[in-house]
């Protein structure tokens, strides 16, 4: 990554800046575009220690003109801007789409007009799968996604895919599942459902787990996944190709509150009815292979679920009070 001219979309978000730090940690020039959207989870204390050492643009990525101008002359182009709410895209599909399609598509058509030569890496989801018909589900499993976000990243992940085979563009897809960690939005149930586990412990509140919580989740600390997409970023192997970023092991949501609760020492757990509109957009267990991504890149895991949350703890223990709004 040294010298490497890297532009990180979302780079203010929780992904995103956890990629920031570590792109300019391994010597690349970054160049973070973000537009603050209070929906999607973004904020400015996330690159705080290294605000100095990044430019940043305030833009959206809706925005064609500002796009154009800012892709030229990069080298890799980490895509992580994203409306990431399944309950707010259910309300308002209509933003959810702009954001997580016609963005994309921006971007897509700003690569291949103005940088053909830049690697392009897009964040997919693992949630695009809907209920499994096999576990553990690879990347050849069909795709019929119960909610609008995760329909809308499906839609984006094709549309890379047709540019990086139709245009020959040096684009991938890594899809993410359950990321947790340092500089997550643990203040809303709207946003990755462990990091708002985390955020509700770190203040000694109740855990609500809707139903008895027996499902199967996969969860991978946001060091690893980081990992894995500057890994894709510098690997010809990606060209093309949809990858899934995921962690050795998978627990019950009633594990990961639990290993939640007891690391960061406080509160309980209460188990509620499923609210009518979240059971109806539930997929059940969320098994996932990453076997691919270990034969293509040589990546794997380097966290468990307890080594992250104890990062995790430590994180926010000096750091709370800048993510309870």
């Amino acid at each position: 990554m040294k010298g490497k001219k890297v532009l990180i979309t979302g780079g203010l978000g929780f992904i995103g800046s956890n990629l920031a730090h570590q792109c300019l940690a391994m010597g690349a020039d970054v160049t973070i575009y973000d537009c603050l959207d209070t929906r999607s989870g973004g904020k400015l204390y996330n690159i705080n220690d290294i605000k100095d050492s990044v430019e940043l643009c305030y833009h959206d990525i809706l925005d064609y003109d500002q796009i154009v101008e800012r892709v030229v002359k990069k080298d890799i182009i980490f895509n992580c801007a994203a409306s990431t709410s399944h309950p707010f895209s259910m309300r308002e599909p209509w933003i959810d789409m702009d954001v997580n399609v016609r963005g994309v598509i921006n971007l897509l058509e700003a690569v291949r007009r103005f940088n053909a030569d830049v690697k392009f890496i897009q964040l997919g989801t693992s949630t695009q799968l809907g209920k499994l018909q096999y576990e553990p589900a690879d990347e050849k499993h069909p795709e019929f996604p119960t909610d609008i976000y995760s329909a809308n990243k499906c839609v984006s992940e094709k549309y890379v895919l047709i540019y990086a085979n139709a245009y020959m563009l040096r684009a991938a897809v890594i899809r993410l599942s359950n990321v947790y960690g340092p500089r997550a939005s643990i203040h809303s149930a709207g946003f990755t459902f462990n990091n708002y586990f985390v955020g509700l412990a770190m203040q000694g509140k109740n855990i609500d787990i809707f139903g008895e919580g027996k499902q199967l989740r996969n969860v991978i600390f946001v060091d690893d996944a980081v990992n894995a997409l500057i890994a894709a970023a510098l690997s010809d192997k990606t060209q093309g190709q949809a990858l899934f970023a995921v962690g050795d092991h998978h627990y019950t949501v009633a594990e990961i509150a639990e290993k939640t609760m007891k690391c960061m020492g406080s509160g309980n757990i209460k188990f509620i009815e499923w609210p009518k509109d979240r059971k109806s957009t539930e997929v059940g267990n969320a098994v996932i292979s990453n076997k691919k991504i270990k034969e293509y890149l040589n990546w794997a895991p380097q966290f468990d679920l307890d080594a992250g949350l104890v990062v995790t703890r430590e994180y926010y223990k000096k750091h709370l009070k800048h993510y309870l709004a």
